[in-house]
This record gives structure tokens, C-alpha cells and sequence, in this order.
């Protein structure tokens, strides 16, 4: 189904599933607003592959947990590719330092916090107030985790950012309903990326020996762009608030 003229936000879009996130919307005809924190040239090599596809692309620096960057975030998109249809909230970091849940420190808390849960809050926030004043439906997808609801005591913070980030999902995915608005939250499982990589030996061994989901290998970049896609086209039009899990089959209780 093509989405041509349309125009979608990706945060975290320069690498990892945000970069196949933004690709595939670019391969059903999505113009795409680029955004990374720090990898210049990684979020430039993203547009011109999106370029290559037919699609207009720029990529915009912004750190979403400062609220000065999240309005010139906004606003570039508008100026330069002309509204938004689709925010996919997918920027995120890992915790600086794994520690303990009785020994973690505050400001790794408030780092994460600030970048995982406060900036996707209201960025979205943002761009929400952007598509009401607009009058036409759009879609906001939040990339969260299985973190949402699985214990980690070495990365608390991590977890309830995430946690945090299916709570806000509720709460938007209520109040824009009126306005034709629709909030999804993507909850993905063990995916290979760069933040995996240090613990890339573990997992091997818990989905391949361990049976940690019932679909035995790592979930990919693109196996998340798949369901932004879904929603993206169109294709759950009766649905909001909804939580899809790719994860592998993780979220299942088996005895």
C-alpha cells in the first residue's frame, strides 16, 4: 500500500532498528525526518539510501531530552518536509554502567530517564499538538521493549523507562483517540544490534539452548520495521493503545 506524500519522524533513525525502521517506510513511499544525537555521517549514508529509494529524507540533529531540541526537531520537519503523519519513538540508550539495583546512582538514572522515557513523552507531546492542528489523523508508534515487564535488577532504570513508555502509550493512545490518532507501542524481544553486542554470547546460549522463546533465533532490525509497517499502512485501523510484541514468542507463559 503506498503512503506517498506522507511524512514520518524517526528518532534514533541514523543505525539499528531505527535505520530499518526508517528505510522501510521509505520502500511504501514515507518521506522521512532523519534524527540522531551524535553519528553525523551514519544518519547522512540513511538519507541517501532513502533518497535512492524515490523518497525525500533529511536528517536532523536533536538530544529528545532537551526540550530545545525536540521544538527545532519539530519545527525542521515542518519547515523542510512539510507536516507529520506518523512519530516513531525510537531513540534510546543503554545504561552507561550495569550496577546493582541497590548500588545504581542517580545521575546514570536521570540520564536515561531524561533520553528513554521524558523525551518520547513529550516530543510526542509535540507532534500530537502538530496533528490535531492539522485535522487529519496520523499515527504515533512507541519502539519500547520486553523490558516493559521483565525484571533486570543490573539495569532498573532501563526497565522502568520502559515501563513507562507502555504507560504513556495508554495514556495518548486515550486522549487522541477523538482526533483520529492512533498510538501503538512495538515491545521488542532479543534483537541483534549494537546495544546487544556485549552480551551476544549470552543470548546464544539462552535462545538456542536455554529455550528462551519458542522461535529459536535473534529477532532482527527488520522484523520491528515489519510491524511499524503495519501500522504505518494502515492496516489496524480499529485498533489504539495496542501492544505488539516481536519478540520471538518471549512474552509467552510456558510450563
Amino acid at each position: 500500500m503506498s503512503q506517498a506524500n506522507r511524512i514520518a519522524l524517526v528518532t534514533g533513525a541514523s543505525r539499528g532498528i531505527g535505520r530499518a525502521i526508517a528505510l522501510a517506510l521509505a520502500n511504501v513511499g514515507y518521506d522521512i525526518g532523519v534524527n540522531y544525537a551524535r553519528n553525523a555521517s551514519a544518519a547522512d549514508e540513511v538519507v541517501a539510501m532513502i533518497r535512492a529509494r524515490g523518497a525525500r529524507a533529511m536528517a536532523i540533529q536533536a538530544d529528545i531530552s532537551l526540550a530545545i531540541d525536540r521544538e527545532r526537531l519539530v519545527d525542521q520537519t515542518l519547515a523542510e518536509l512539510g507536516s507529520i503523519d506518523l512519530l516513531v519513538n525510537n531513540a534510546g540508550i543503554a545504561p552507561e554502567i550495569r550496577a546493582d539495583l541497590l548500588d545504581a546512582g542517580e545521575a546514570s538514572f536521570d540520564k536515561l530517564i531524561n533520553v528513554n522515557l521524558k523525551g518520547p513523552y513529550f516530543l510526542t507531546q509535540r507532534v500530537a499538538r502538530h496533528m490535531i492542528e492539522r485535522k487529519t489523523a496520523g499515527q504515533i508508534v512507541t519502539i519500547s521493549s520486553i523490558s516493559a515487564y521483565t525484571a533486570s535488577i543490573n539495569r532498573g532504570d532501563y526497565c522502568v523507562a520502559k515501563a513507562g513508555l507502555s504507560m504513556m502509550t495508554q495514556l495518548y493512545a486515550s486522549r487522541l483517540a477523538e482526533h483520529g490518532i492512533g498510538v501503538f507501542e512495538i515491545r521488542p524481544g532479543v534483537i541483534e544490534t549494537d546495544m546487544t553486542g556485549p552480551v551476544k554470547a549470552k543470548y546464544d546460549k539462552l535462545i538456542l539452548e536455554d529455550n528462551l522463546t519458542p522461535i529459536k533465533r535473534w529477532g532482527t532490525p527488520d522484523d520491528v520495521a515489519r510491524a511499524v509497517i503495519a501500522v504505518a499502512t494502515g492496516l489496524l485501523p480499529f485498533s489504539t493503545g495496542e501492544v505488539i510484541n516481536v519478540d520471538g514468542g518471549f512474552h509467552l507463559r510456558r510450563l
